[in-house]
């Protein structure tokens, strides 16, 4: 069972800057497709950005040019750079990953870390 563990969250004032970072239990997976999710109370969870098996990118129209996703090939680990957060970015972030390069889906969840911006 592959397991993704989030880390890197915390609080930080409006324009400020948070890096998020996720780590899977078999370091394989991260080669794959991955993305990051977030969910704010009492809305539906939401893809903020995902990077492909080569490295191509995706965000989210509400988060593009403030956040990068990112791979750390020397950690083995997806990372996530916000940068002038506002309130509205305030949530609990996941890391997504597939169990098979960017097939359909994506297989494991981390537990989230909570992002709050004030």
């Amino acid at each position: 069972h592959v397991q993704l563990v989030e880390s890197g969250g915390g609080s930080v004032q409006a324009g400020g800057s948070l890096r998020l970072s996720c780590a899977a239990s078999e370091d394989t997976y991260v080669r794959n497709c991955m993305g990051w999710f977030r969910q704010a109370p009492g809305k539906e969870r939401e893809e903020v950005a995902s990077i492909s098996d080569y490295g191509a990118t995706t965000y989210a129209n509400s988060v593009k040019g403030r956040f990068t996703i990112s791979k750390d090939n020397a950690k083995n680990t997806l990372d996530l750079q916000m940068n002038s957060l506002k309130p509205e970015d305030t949530a609990i972030y996941y890391c997504a990953g597939k169990s098979y390069k960017c097939a359909a889906g994506y297989n494991y969840w981390g537990q989230g870390t909570q992002v709050t911006v004030s």
